[in-house]
């Protein structure tokens, strides 16, 4: 728009140049001015040189224009098809399963799991400590009516209506998935598949924050939680190398025990052995006497 509002007096002013030169083409064909109607002539091609030039931008722009326009209707599109609770749901589940088997294997998570009480769960991540529930939730509708309010009563009034929205999805996820007579810790997730209502929720650190906190609920988004799945894979990771690490240990006290026995019987055996030998040098020593003696009985024959 803004390429347009510099060519458009361009344009005007170079249609009334193209106007005023008919008009003097009119008045100058006579002889005596052939130059100065030559020097009009050549300035009167500028300006056709200009005029397509500034055709071909205007094209372009054109063209650039029907492409904002497609990816405008692209984007109403979605918003149209973000307008199902359950579309929305099946995006948050999905991105939801694909984080977490980006990092655990397949047997350290289950979607969809559901409890003994009969509720579901999107996802139910198995940790040493406890099972961690959990849930997707996409609070859009009221969100979207936020953004779209010009007066601070609107504002206000949408801003209630989605506070509401979160507030009964963190309180039905607490009732619902923090179980630890079924083997959960005592906190459970709330993942929010979108980044712009994630920050809206942590903003609020007077109402919005400290309800979570009470219910403990933890509130996450893709970005967060990707953070928080790290953290916790690395502790699972440490607690299987101190786990690795102690079955090392073990296995170099038995041997070390295994050493000190093989040193005990090798003492045995070397005692055994210098043994024998002064016995070896004894009978040796013994030998060559009585060879002397024998080799003397020979002389005296």
């Amino acid at each position: 728009m803004q390429i347009l509002t510099w060519l458009i007096p361009s344009i005007v002013v170079i249609v009334c140049a193209i106007v005023l030169w008919r008009f003097l083409d009119k008045k100058l064909q006579k002889p005596d001015d052939s130059a100065a109607l030559g020097m009009l002539n050549q300035n009167v091609q500028g300006m056709h040189t200009r005029l397509d030039n500034a055709a071909r931008v205007i094209a372009a722009v054109n063209k650039e224009l029907g492409q904002v326009q497609e990816m405008g209707r692209s984007m109403r599109d979605l918003q149209q098809f973000l307008q199902s609770p359950k579309l929305r749901g099946n995006i948050g589940e999905q991105v939801l399963h694909d984080l977490l088997s980006q990092n655990f294997p397949q047997s350290y998570f289950e979607m969809q799991y559901k409890f003994k009480t009969g509720e579901v769960v999107d996802a139910l991540l198995k940790t040493d400590n406890g099972f961690i529930g959990i849930d997707s939730k996409f609070p859009l509708a009221n969100f979207d009516q936020l953004l779209k309010a010009e007066t601070e009563a609107d504002q206000e009034q949408y801003r209630k209506l989605f506070h509401r929205d979160v507030k009964k999805h963190i309180t039905d996820i607490a009732k619902k998935y923090i179980l630890p007579e079924e083997g959960t810790v005592n906190f459970a997730l709330m993942y929010i598949p979108s980044e712009a209502i994630y920050y809206e929720i942590i903003r609020d650190e007077m109402e919005l924050m400290p309800f979570a906190q009470t219910q403990k609920i933890l509130l996450v988004s893709p970005n967060s939680f990707y953070y928080f799945l790290k953290v916790l894979l690395i502790g699972m990771q440490g607690k299987k190398i101190e786990e690795q690490a102690k079955s090392i240990l073990t296995a170099l006290q038995g041997l070390q025990k295994d050493s000190d026995k093989f040193g005990r019987e090798l003492e045995v055996l070397t005692t055994h052995l210098t043994n024998a030998k002064a016995a070896l040098d004894r009978v040796a020593n013994q030998y060559t006497q009585l060879d002397g003696k024998i080799d003397q009985i020979k002389l005296l024959q």
